[in-house]
């Protein structure tokens, strides 16, 4: 097995470095122009209510904009004594990106108008280059204001535009006048959708942690109900499964109040954010930590951890910490991606921590089946071969499924396929949950719980099935055949008693 967990760690690694590297390519893309300065940009995926065909060209209700209010350009007092060009918001769909920009005579392509692009009255020198879109009439949308002398401040007309298409947008503030350099923008912009607030990137997951928190509850309802009937044969292992199902059901249950709430007031509950990272946090280190015990053999061949609690302690808090200030940077307060560098920084410690999580057991849970069968444990090697399995096959589907989101990530370089990005994060959580129930059918709390638990008292050493034992009662009366036998050899100090009379005496 040790191939497996080497293999998750490569590819653990590499996650970790394409997260950080595959972000807002489209932003870089603008900047890398050289003659345009990107104040800001972001982007979201918006969905309208669809009444043609399947092509997204849909009628327009109301119910999907894009609302600027009080969108603010600042500069610096001491750059005030000038007429600036135009500050602009350009907005377009993702598929419409190549009506942004263009190039003269065939060479590089830019953003602002070149003065031999203003030659072929293709534009207006220092403007923003444009063209309709075939497919979107209207589109992209470009507007602007700019500073008169003195001005320290503009602000842009509060405008409303209307989305009649579904697809991901693009939106960016930028300029073409180098001494705007300093320019800051301030101000906020209203994304709707038919359904509420949320992003088309994350609308799909309020639907998903509804769905699961369900899937929790029936668990509970099994899990619970084992417990109850058996709860004087329960093992402290059980207690730490009951745990995680627990935190399990309130960390689904918070993600989703978050999203509803996100949905409805567009504005990212704090609170019930920090509460579903904290609870989900916990659960996965728990979880681990579980895992790891088990595989350690923790209440089934041995009583303690032993010398190596402080480490497996040590390593939890670790994880917890690290897990703890990424999803918490990414989720409070927070819609867009972060950074690369930042998600790098971020990403690589919790990524590192789950590489040797899987290492360490693996190689705990060789040792433990070596053990269990070199003690004819039967019974328990039985049920570690099938938490050996289910783990194993755990870590390949990961593995399979890192390298397909790699795949995803680096060919999703302008967000396209937004509307299926929520498969992604929710593919783990599925994970998790099916390794869970797999788990819960192992370890569920039974009459015969007792049969897995420690022992030292040297019952277990040649623990087979009850069935394969049975018990033969010698005879009391020794038949004719055995006295006709030939005289058996005294012991010494026996007073003449044979072997048999010695058996006999020891069964009376």
């Amino acid at each position: 097995m040790l191939w497996v967990s080497a293999l998750a760690l490569l590819c653990a690694l590499s996650f970790a470095f394409v997260e950080a590297s595959v972000h807002d390519y489209a932003a870089e893309r603008f900047a890398a122009k050289g003659n345009a300065f990107v104040v800001h940009g972001g982007s979201e995926g918006i969905y309208s209510s669809v009444s043609g065909p399947s092509d997204n060209s849909i009628s327009s209700n109301g119910d999907s904009y894009v609302r600027f209010e009080k969108v603010t350009f600042r500069r610096p007092k001491e750059y005030a004594n000038f007429s600036s060009g135009s500050v602009h918001a350009v907005i377009f769909e993702v598929e419409d990106r190549e009506t942004i920009g263009g190039s003269a005579y065939g060479g590089q392509r830019a953003v602002c108008c070149t003065a031999d692009l203003a030659k072929l009255d293709a534009c207006k020198e220092g403007e923003i280059i444009h063209r309709q879109s075939a497919t979107n009439p209207g589109w992209p949308q470009v507007f602007g204001v700019s500073f008169e002398v003195d001005d320290e401040a503009v602000t842009l007309p509060s405008k409303s535009i209307e989305i009649t298409k579904t697809g991901m947008y693009n939106l960016y503030f930028m300029h073409c006048d180098v001494r705007l350099k300093d320019v800051v923008v301030e101000g906020k912009t209203i994304w709707k959708n038919p359904n509420g607030y949320l992003p088309g990137r994350m609308a799909p997951l309020m639907k998903f942690y509804g769905f699961m928190s369900f899937a929790f509850v029936l668990l509970g309802i099994f899990w619970f109900s084992q417990y109850a009937r058996f709860w004087r044969e329960v093992l402290p292992l059980q207690n730490c499964i009951t745990l995680v199902i627990t935190l399990g059901m309130f960390e689904m249950a918070l993600w989703f109040f978050d999203y509803a709430e996100f949905n409805e007031t567009g504005i990212r509950p704090t609170g019930t954010t920090i509460w579903a990272v904290t609870f989900g946090t916990i659960k996965r280190t728990v979880a681990r930590l579980v895992i790891l015990m088990v595989s350690m053999g923790y209440g089934v061949v041995r009583p303690t951890l032993g010398g190596i609690t402080s480490k497996v302690i040590m390593l939890g808090a670790t994880f917890f910490t690290a897990s703890e200030v990424l999803e918490m940077v990414e989720n409070v307060g927070a819609v867009s991606d972060l950074s690369g560098k930042a998600r790098l920084f971020l990403v690589l410690p919790v990524a590192l921590l789950d590489a040797f999580f899987i290492l360490w057991i693996f190689s705990s849970l060789s040792a433990t089946l070596n053990k269990l069968q070199a003690r004819r444990m039967l019974v328990k090697l039985d049920i570690y071969r099938k938490f050996t399995n289910a783990l194993a096959v755990a870590v390949i589907v990961s593995v399979g499924w890192i390298c397909y989101e790699l795949y995803f990530k680096s060919n999703d370089i302008y967000n396209e396929q937004w509307q299926n990005a929520w498969i992604i994060p929710a593919f783990w959580q599925v994970l998790s949950f099916s390794l869970l129930c797999v788990i819960c059918a192992l370890w569920a709390p039974s009459q015969n719980s007792m049969r897995y638990a420690y022992s030292d008292d040297g019952s277990e050493e040649f623990d087979r099935d009850d069935t394969t034992l049975t018990l033969i009662k010698p005879s009391p009366i020794p038949s004719k055949d055995v006295r006709s036998a030939p005289e058996t050899r005294s012991l010494p100090g026996s007073n003449g008693l044979s072997n048999g009379d010695l058996e006999e005496d020891k069964t009376e």
